[in-house]
Formats: structure tokens, C-alpha cells, sequence
């Protein structure tokens, strides 16, 4: 998973106004962790081998630092794990455990291990476990909601190291002594302050800087927003900070008292634009997110997250290539309450709506940028407003890789009150329309897996049988894409269900052809047959003649499969028919190439002969130069083993020229198997 900026309540501040990044303080913090890690464990004492990894962890209360010192004792051990570090946030800002299969499955994308989209938990963490078995690796598990998201990421191996991040002690992780966080000590809270107001404000009044440490607790998160507030204030001395520190009311933890100091001070307009980042999926924010959050244009929302930054009230993403800020962990329950307080449900909601749909219009964007040869594409990106293009379709491809944890936290957003409107469904739509654009289906699989789960959910807990369906039969589709047949058969037959439950044609028509599909996938040629002639009945009944010219092809293609030819020759006969009726050239030649293939299995060469020449005209009328290459080279085969060496020699030389002139190799879609 990708390291985060600035750390989240931490002391390392990468984005500081000095622009350092060297760790302050925890010398002895550290220096127990280090220890801890060769202290023998209870099983070495006992003379048995460790059986599992050995768990540091470092307990605190958010803002405390805690993220900062595990990445800090990280950085100076990793050189110990030849095979890396792997970092993972086990909870999401609201404080809601992230679940355990999603935790997996980010790592084991780390490893570059790909597992089938529909795996369980149980399978996603055996496989964790697997990929970690021959491995030396570090992880870094922050936020850790209980442990059990802990103990189930764990390898089997004592050569892994887990440095565990939380807010209490890990109950049911054998072998575990925390570190527990408090503030800092007094000489590194005073260098944090100095960062921001600079050294001359600490020197001429170093009892007042040591009385705000002292106000703040030292705590990391607390001074940095103090250090923000005073950094605003180049006039003001710390002293004039502790003053209105102690005049404020003497309720709430340091960390609340600073922050609304540093609210209250905030414009009208970016106060509300700072608690509606509460709002921000992930808690991963950037200028379009805030701009549609506030209503306000993309250039304010970009400055306005600036300031914010340079207050301390967001941390800035690290490594992102595009303007991208973290809501502080610490801060989302204050911004969040401040949201419930000043700002009506309604306008929550309209807030809320606004940025799902800014998200889907830049999801569009995305997607319509790669139709380049698509004049409806060109002509919607030409309406949209400029700030909602990409430049180029890389630029396109890296803001979807930059912003696909907040995008898919999006989704999961838009079906959290368990409904499923037009917004939602436009929403989850798009999404999968781009990733597959930009990534493809099968590298997508995971992330689209996951979008369909959620709507079949929803659809499931509403009773929405006809969104049930549609999201079955995806979630079928990209089981059969993956090698799951036997389980996308299963969705099939339950899409096929929910279609004929919503009286829905085109789902229960697309189900009953699926499911011949997987039984043709899985050898069972009669029953696909059977599946594909239930498909064709209904598809002649509702007079979808093109539909039906293809599902002929997949009846014959079964019963060539099935070594039936005969019955094979009259289905794609009656395919070549269809499609001569449709008008469609390209499948009509193709109809006849299969129809070719099939008649030479049944032993009827001259037939096959006349049928592939018909075939290659019909290709070249189609303008599909790598069909008619194909059809060549079967020409001259057919000429080969019929005697005539000179017309398959000529057939094979017309079949090279064409294939110079085109650079892809030439392939057909073929219906037989790879043993042919």
C-alpha cells in the first residue's frame, strides 16, 4: 500500500514550513523497540521456535505521534528485510476497522500476487500467509482497530517482523509488550514549535515556548497546529498562543482547544469548506473533491487546501504526482461534530451529492478521453468544462491509479445508507467503465469484483431483483474471465432467477446464455446446447434477429465441440443466414470461415473449399485483413490436401503479403478447441 506524506499524527513533517524531515525525539522510545525486537520470546525460552512472526507494538492516542515513531523505527530496520515492507491502514478516518479480505488482498498486490476477484477472507490471508512463508519482510500494520485484523495478517514465519500501530493494548497476541506513547520531551517539542515560528520567537521568550509545550502536553499533533496558528501570525509571540490558550474554556483535550483556535479564526467560507472535508471519501482529498464539497471553483478549493495544509489541519499525500491531502485521523471526529452542529442534514446531503457527482463527471472524462476515435466521445469531452479534461490519456490513467482508494471508498459511500438511486447507479456504472478502459478487465477484476459485490448487496437487502441480476451476472462474467467457471455458473443461474423474478428479457436472455457458456466451458456440451437453444427461442420470439444469428454460432459451436458436424453445418448455416439479413459484413465472414472449419472436419473438403472462398471475399469486403490472411493459409492447406500444391502456394504467398502489411500477428476467433 502506498506510504502516506506526512505521517498521520506523527512528528515527521516532510510538508513542514522549514522543509525538513528529520525525526524528533523518542530516543528511548526507540531504543526499547529495537531492544524488544532481539529479546528472546517466550517460545525461544521455552526451546521451541517462534511458529510466527514477532509483534512490536506502539500504543497512543491518535495525535500522540505514534504513526511517526513506527515509520521512523521502520526506516532504521529495514535493511534487515531484504524482501521489503509492507504498510498497511487498518481503519478507516471515521475509526471503522477496514475488513481483513481488503486488507489481504492490497497486500498481496503489493507482492504482486494475483488471486481470483471472488476469493473469501479465508483464502485472500492462506494466501498472504503463502506469499510471506519464503520471505524476510517487514509490515507495518497502523491504525489496528483490534487484533484480530492483526493476528490475521500475521505470517507464519519468525524471520517477518510486524510493527503494529494502536490505541490500547493487542488482548489475544501472545508476546506482545507495548510501547506506550505520552508527549514528547520538552527540548524536541520546543524544536517542533521552531519549525514553524522560527528560532528568534523561542529565543527571546523560552519560558513562554516551554509553557505552551507544557499547555499542549507535548503532544506531536497539538503543536503542529499550534505551530500552524503562530505561523499565520508572524507578530505574534508564543506567548500571546498560551494566553488565549489558558483564557479558552478549560473542556476538552488540548488537541480540541487548539483546533477551534485555529477554527475560530477561519473565514466564514473556509471554515464550512474545512468541516465539509469530513465528508471526503477515505478521507483522501484534492481540489475537484473540496470544489464540489464547498460549491466553490477548482482554483479556490486548491488554495484554500494549501492554507489548510500550512496550518496543520491536512497532511499532504507524499509521492502523489497530483495535489492529494489526508484528513488527519485526529481531527476527523472534531471536523465531523463541527459538520452535525453548523450545517443541516440537507445540506450534508446536498454536499455529499455534489461530489459524487463531480466524481462521476470526471470518471467520464476519464474514460471518454481513450475513445479517440469515437465522435459522440470527442463531443462530449468538448462540452464539459475545461477543468473536468484530462490532457492526455495517460494523464487520464494516473489520476485513476492516484485517486482508486477514494474512488472505490466513493462507491462504497454511495450505497452506505443501503439505497441505490440514479446517482449510485451512474456512480458505480463509470467507475468500472474506466478502470476497464484504462486497465482492462482482467488486471481491474478485483476492484470491479468489489463494486458489483456492492450492489448486489444493496439490491439484495431492498429486494431489487433486476439490479440483483445485472449485478449477478457481472460478478459471473469476471469469475468466467478468471477461471471460476463452476462458481460463475452458480451467478449465472441465480441473475437467471432474479431476471425472470423482475420480468426483465434482456437479464433472463443473457443469463440463459451465460449459463450455456459455462456449461460449453466446462465440457458439458449437451446442456450448453440445450442453454443456447432456450436463449435462441427467446431471442426469435422477441425478433432480435442479429442477437439470434449469433447464438446460432455458440449452438453450433457446441455441437462441433461434441463432434456432432452435421448438426454443426446446419447451425452455422443458419448463423451465415442471419447475419447476411442483418447486414453485418464482418460477422458474416466469419460465419463462413467457422462454417469452412466444420465442413472440413466432416470430411467434406471441396465444400470447405468453396465456403472459404466465399469466406475471403466476404473478409475483404469487411476490410478485416487478418481474417482473410487466416483464410489464406486454410485455403492452402485445404489445396494441399486435396493435390494441388501451385494454388496452395499461391494462396500462402498472398497470406505473407498481407501479414507484412499488417504488424499484428494474424488470429482468428476460433470455435473448435486447441486440438483441432
Amino acid at each position: 500500500m502506498t506510504d502516506q506524506a506526512v505521517e498521520t499524527d506523527g512528528v515527521r513533517l516532510s510538508g513542514d514550513p522549514a522543509g525538513e524531515s528529520r525525526f524528533l525525539g523518542r530516543d528511548r522510545e526507540l531504543k526499547e523497540l529495537r531492544a524488544d525486537i532481539e529479546r528472546a520470546g517466550l517460545d525461544t525460552l521455552s526451546g521451541r521456535k517462534a511458529p510466527r512472526a514477532r509483534v512490536l507494538l506502539i500504543a497512543g492516542r491518535p495525535g500522540s505521534g505514534r504513526t511517526a515513531l513506527a515509520a521512523e523505527l521502520v526506516a532504521r530496520v529495514a535493511d534487515r528485510y531484504p524482501d521489503g515492507v509492507l504498510r498497511a491502514r487498518l481503519s478507516e478516518p471515521d475509526g471503522s476497522p477496514v475488513p481483513v479480505a481488503r486488507l489481504a488482498r492490497e497486500l498481496l498486490a503489493d507482492l504482486d500476487r494475483t488471486v481470483a476477484p471472488g476469493a473469501d477472507e479465508d483464502d485472500l490471508t492462506a494466501a498472504l500467509r503463502e506469499a510471506l512463508a519464503d520471505r524476510r519482510v517487514l509490515l507495518l500494520l497502523d491504525d489496528a482497530a483490534d487484533a484480530e485484523q492483526v493476528d490475521a495478517l500475521l505470517p507464519d514465519t519468525p524471520d517477518c517482523l510486524a510493527v503494529a500501530v494502536a490505541q490500547g493494548p493487542l488482548t489475544g497476541i501472545a508476546d506482545v509488550r507495548p510501547c506506550t506513547l505520552g508527549g514528547l520531551d520538552t527540548k524536541s517539542a520546543v524544536e517542533l514549535l521552531s519549525r514553524y515560528t522560527g528560532s528568534v520567537r523561542i529565543t527571546v521568550d523560552p519560558r513562554a515556548a516551554e509553557q505552551l509545550v507544557e499547555v499542549c502536553q507535548a503532544q506531536p499533533a497539538v503543536l503542529t497546529l499550534a505551530g500552524g496558528w503562530l505561523a499565520a501570525r508572524p507578530k505574534a509571540a508564543v506567548a500571546d498562543l498560551a494566553k488565549h490558550l489558558h483564557a479558552a474554556d478549560d473542556q476538552g483535550t488540548p488537541l480540541s482547544r487548539v483546533f477551534h483556535l485555529t477554527y475560530a479564526a477561519l473565514s466564514v467560507s473556509a471554515a464550512r469548506t474545512l468541516r465539509l472535508l469530513s465528508l471526503a471519501p477515505a478521507g483522501l482529498v484534492d481540489p475537484h473533491t473540496a470544489s464540489a464539497l464547498a460549491g466553490c471553483s477548482v482554483a479556490g478549493a486548491r488554495t484554500a487546501l494549501e492554507d489548510f495544509a500550512a496550518l496543520g489541519l491536512l497532511h499532504p499525500v507524499a509521492g502523489s504526482p497530483l495535489p492529494q491531502y489526508e484528513v488527519p485521523g485526529c481531527l476527523y471526529p472534531l471536523l465531523r461534530a463541527l459538520a452535525d452542529k453548523h450545517d443541516r442534514p440537507a445540506e450534508l446531503q446536498l454536499a455529499r451529492a455534489r461530489m459524487l457527482e463531480r466524481t462521476v463527471r470526471l470518471l467520464q472524462s476519464c474514460r471518454a478521453i481513450t475513445e479517440t476515435d469515437s465522435d459522440r466521445a470527442r463531443e462530449k469531452l468538448g462540452g464539459m468544462p475545461r477543468a473536468l479534461r484530462f490532457p492526455t490519456p495517460r494523464a487520464a490513467a494516473e489520476w485513476l491509479r492516484v485517486r482508486r482508494p477514494a474512488l472505490l471508498a466513493a462507491a462504497r459511500l454511495a450505497v452506505a445508507d443501503g439505497e441505490l438511486d440514479t446517482l449510485a447507479r451512474r456512480l458505480m456504472s463509470q467507475l468500472v467503465r474506466a478502470m476497464v478502459a484504462h486497465f482492462g478487465t482482467q488486471a481491474a477484476a478485483a476492484d470491479l469484483y468489489g463494486v458489483h459485490r456492492l450492489v448486489l448487496d444493496v439490491a439484495e437487502r431492498r429486494d431489487l431483483p433486476r439490479e440483483k441480476a445485472a449485478a449477478l451476472l457481472n460478478l459471473g462474467d469476471l469469475d468466467a474471465r478468471t477461471g471460476r467457471t463452476a462458481e460463475a455458473l452458480v451467478r449465472y443461474r441465480a441473475a437467471l432467477d432474479a431476471g425472470r423474478a423482475a420480468d426483465d428479457p434482456y437479464a433472463t436472455g443473457r443469463a440463459m446464455e451465460s449459463v450455456g457458456g459455462a456449461h460449453l466451458e466446462l465440457g458439458d456440451y449437451d446442456r450448453a446446447a440445450d442453454w443456447f437453444g432456450r436463449a435462441l427461442a427467446q431471442r426469435l420470439a422477441r425478433n432480435e434477429r442479429e442477437d439470434a444469428a449469433r447464438i446460432y454460432g455458440r449452438i453450433a459451436t457446441a455441437h462441433t465441440y461434441a463432434g456432432r458436424y452435421g448438426d454443426a453445418v446446419r447451425g452455422w448455416r443458419a448463423a451465415v443466414a442471419g447475419h447476411r439479413r442483418s447486414g453485418d459484413v464482418a460477422a458474416h465472414a466469419r460465419a463462413l470461415s467457422e462454417l469452412a472449419r466444420v465442413q472440413e472436419y466432416a470430411g467434406r473438403p471441396a465444400e470447405a473449399l468453396r465456403t472459404c472462398q466465399e469466406a475471403v471475399e466476404w473478409a475483404r469486403r469487411a476490410e478485416d485483413t487478418r481474417l482473410q490472411a487466416a483464410l489464406h493459409i486454410r485455403l492452402a492447406d485445404t489445396l494441399d490436401r486435396l493435390g494441388d500444391p501451385a494454388a496452395a502456394g499461391l494462396h500462402r504467398t498472398a497470406a505473407e503479403r498481407m501479414l507484412r502489411e499488417e504488424p499484428e500477428d494474424a488470429c482468428e476467433i476460433r470455435s473448435a478447441t486447441s486440438g483441432d
